[in-house]
């Protein structure tokens, strides 16, 4: 028996067999690929990549302290992770109170390990913290920062989507 997906045009197979590693387990979404979960990963690090940046370049020209700073970046990276998000979703024809409502259940888990990971690289990189905007040390270490992050969020997305959450919500309105 064959399935026609109308999105994509692509024909599904159903299989007599069944591989227990081919499914997510008791719920019964379907395994997300890698490939899906790091697409949902640079969705999620472009947002907070803009928040991230924005947010140390101007606490560190206002010459703020580190914490402040820091705060500052993950507030900004939230904001524009969900802003992201939501963009979509408005433009599929979504009203803003349900926009906003599928923006958090899409991207709460993976922006918060996103910002987890990419903060604590640079809390450890040596002297990243007291680099100024004009040190190729700023740039080397949030440049790492952002690896570091999608390197621990990719394997969270994947697992979250193969289970029907994160952002396997938004792709209903894609």
């Amino acid at each position: 028996m064959e399935q026609h997906d109308v999105h994509t045009g692509h024909e599904h197979h159903q299989h007599a067999h069944t591989d227990p590693s081919d499914h997510a387990g008791h719920t019964g979404h379907a395994p997300a690929s890698w490939a899906m979960a790091a697409q949902a990963t640079l969705h999620c690090l472009t947002g907070c990549a803009i928040g991230e940046i924005l947010g140390m370049a101007i606490g560190t020209a206002l010459g703020w302290h580190n914490a402040p700073t820091m705060v500052l970046a993950i507030v900004l990276a939230f904001f524009f992770g969900y802003s992201l998000t939501m963009r979509g979703v408005l433009r599929a024809g979504l009203d803003l109170r349900t926009a906003l409502r599928v923006a958090l259940a899409a991207d709460t888990v993976s922006i918060l390990v996103m910002e987890l990971a990419d903060n604590a690289t640079i809390l450890v990189f040596p002297g990243a913290m007291d680099a100024t905007l004009s040190d190729a040390l700023f740039w080397l270490s949030l440049a790492l920062s952002f690896v570091v992050a999608f390197a621990v969020t990719t394997p969270v997305n994947r697992w979250m989507i193969g289970r029907g959450k994160g952002h396997a919500v938004v792709h209903q309105y894609h």
